[in-house]
């Protein structure tokens, strides 16, 4: 008679390793989650925030001058596809302070000597609970923007929302997972992720357009991969989706939706390469 222990070893055996790797994955993003609903103050700041943003800002310049932004739109609506796609690039910058943590409070090491199948799973679970919240506060940006009169994309709309958020979270949690494994401490992470924060923001179309912008600001706001990202959400609301026309009249030449949205996953591809052998070595 097979023992229980024998079964259950038997049935670990055969379930393979991408069986495995999915259970330590959930395993880990569930502890992460847990974390979570223990300091639930997190989220509610992290959705309060880009709202307060959205009303702020939009009442702020509601009486913008005619001619500012394209096609006559209001400012808030405008203004929603930045704040959207900041709170997403906000929260992927900071999916590496809980790895951070982990080391410096000797989790990690707990997690790199434990029999797991793939570590993998460690880069898996934060790739999941960054692309979970950053959806959250998104839809409850795009809920408030509603409600405020600002206009809700329809179904092809939301696809295309959602496709460029979870491209531009994998893009930036990639990076910060990089730079959880690369810099000293918390503190070095934190004042990275200060100093790129704000100066992304306002050198990208998420407040003004391209047209209202000095050269020079033109410029970097037309190769800030944040506006690649604000332009396809911004379409999404101006009426019939075509990401065939153009979305961008950059001082190099003019880009379309399609061209926004490759130029996305050049960035996502190119950062994921070039984190890639880091935490390979980190995790080895």
């Amino acid at each position: 008679m097979t023992s229980p222990v024998a079964a259950v070893t038997t049935r670990a055996a055969e379930q393979g390793p991408l069986v495995d790797l999915v259970q330590e994955t959930l395993a880990l993003t569930r502890r992460l989650f847990l974390q979570l609903l223990r300091r639930p103050s997190t989220l509610i700041a992290g959705i309060l925030q880009p709202l307060i943003w959205l009303v702020l800002f939009g009442a702020l310049f509601s009486n913008a001058p005619d001619g500012l932004l394209p096609g006559g739109m209001s400012y808030g609506r405008f203004l929603g596809a930045g704040v959207i796609v900041f709170t997403a690039f906000s929260g992927a910058l900071n999916a590496g302070l809980p790895v951070m943590f982990d080391r410096e409070f000797g989790f990690l090491n707990r997690l790199l000597v434990a029999p797991l199948r793939s570590r993998s799973s460690i880069v898996l679970a934060s790739v999941i609970y960054i692309t979970s919240l950053s959806l959250l506060q998104s839809l409850a940006i795009m809920a408030t923007a509603a409600l405020l009169g600002y206009g809700w994309p329809g179904v092809s709309g939301l696809v295309l929302v959602l496709f460029t958020l979870l491209l531009l979270v994998f893009a930036f949690t990639a990076l910060s997972l990089g730079l959880a494994f690369a810099l000293p401490g918390h503190i070095e992470l934190i004042a990275v992720i200060f100093v790129a924060n704000l100066p992304l923001l306002f050198a990208s179309t998420a407040l003004a357009p391209l047209s209202f912008m000095p050269d020079w600001l033109g410029w970097l706001a037309a190769l800030n991969p944040l506006t690649f990202a604000i332009e396809p959400i911004r379409a999404a609301y101006a009426g019939p989706l075509d990401l065939g026309a153009v979305l961008l009249d950059a001082p190099y030449g003019t880009v379309s939706g399609y061209g926004c949205l490759a130029v996305l996953m050049v960035v996502t591809v190119g950062l994921f390469l070039m984190i890639r052998p880091l935490l390979n070595r980190k995790l080895a």
